[in-house]
């Protein structure tokens, strides 16, 4: 069954039959994980890198931000059994959509903030698909852990 994760939302499972899905991925990153020991897959779509922009927001929907975001995914894995040692990671997203002179790199400023994240935390990221200018839309397996990518012109790839 699909299971829609939307922007500023994270979504866990520990049902084989379930896909986790984020649509639209622009600027935002999608960050799947999965642990194919415990039979737990993630997703989680944020926005922003950094929640002191608007620690309210932050408290309100922690999903929003990458350095709230990324530990509560984990933290949501890890209640259904999930454990880190066994965990892979693969993310999507941090495109460049807006604007042609990239004024704002929201994308860029995402991918940054994972990547530190992750490097703090010695988390190796199994597979991408980051940046460039097109939208993506992720779908995550949680019976084999199995990540496909739809960018906006239709083309699906397995990352």
């Amino acid at each position: 069954m699909d299971i829609v994760v939307g922007i500023s939302d994270i979504k866990c499972s520990s049902k084989n039959e379930d896909v986790l899905v984020t649509y639209a991925l622009g600027s935002c990153i999608a960050v799947a994980v999965h642990d194919p020991v415990a039979g737990v897959a993630g997703l989680l779509h944020f926005m922003l890198p950094d929640s002191t922009l608007d620690q309210s927001k932050a408290a309100q929907a922690p999903a929003m931000f990458a350095d709230t975001g990324i530990p509560l995914l984990f933290k949501s894995c890890y209640q259904l059994g999930a454990e880190k040692r066994r965990m892979t990671v693969k993310v999507a997203g941090g495109a460049s959509i807006l604007n042609d002179t990239d004024y704002f790199r929201i994308g860029k400023k995402n991918i940054t903030a994972m990547r530190k994240i992750f490097w703090r935390n010695n988390v190796l990221i199994g597979a991408e698909d980051t940046g460039l200018n097109f939208n993506r839309t992720v779908r995550l397996s949680v019976a084999d852990g199995k990540c496909l990518v739809k960018v906006s012109n239709g083309t699906l790839k397995e990352i």
